[in-house]
């Protein structure tokens, strides 16, 4: 079964269990990926499907930022409650030890020195990790490594 496929079954059950936090976070991914769909112009392959799951969370996590600057705790947890629901469709996510040794290892594959040479770390330790990780925390985690 795709991703696809679970994240429309798994809407299906959390409408008939009622459950209408689970069903609005559902309806919102699946719309997301159905944009993606049409855009693309093809069914998303699951790898497809990864990026957009991580760009609600990228966007959830800035949201629940704004909120927390805004003095709305409230909106901050609702968005950090569909995060954890997004995380449940996305590969176990890897720790920051994990992360800094796939790039330990990726730094020194390059010989890389200097905060100059991150753009190709990135790249490459981005492919490695694919959807196991985020953008920023490896940014910031290769910037340490190299400065």
């Amino acid at each position: 079964m795709s991703l696809v496929q679970k994240i429309a079954e798994d809407l299906k059950q959390s409408i008939k269990g009622k459950n209408e936090f689970r069903t609005s976070c559902l309806r919102m991914l699946k719309t997301a990926l159905k944009n993606a769909q049409v855009e693309k112009m093809h069914e998303l392959k699951d790898e497809e499907t990864q990026p957009v799951i991580a760009s609600l969370i990228k966007k959830g996590q800035e949201a629940a930022a704004e909120f927390r600057k805004g003095n709305r705790e409230d909106m901050a947890l609702k968005e950090e409650g569909e995060i954890k629901v997004y995380y449940e469709y996305l590969p176990k996510q890897l720790t920051p030890d994990e992360i800094e040794g796939i790039l330990r290892e990726t730094i020194a594959e390059f010989s890389a020195t200097s905060v100059k040479e991150l753009g190709k770390v990135m790249k490459v330790a981005m492919q490695r990790m694919a959807g196991r990780a985020q953008g920023k925390e490896v940014n910031e985690i290769a910037r340490k490594l190299l400065s």
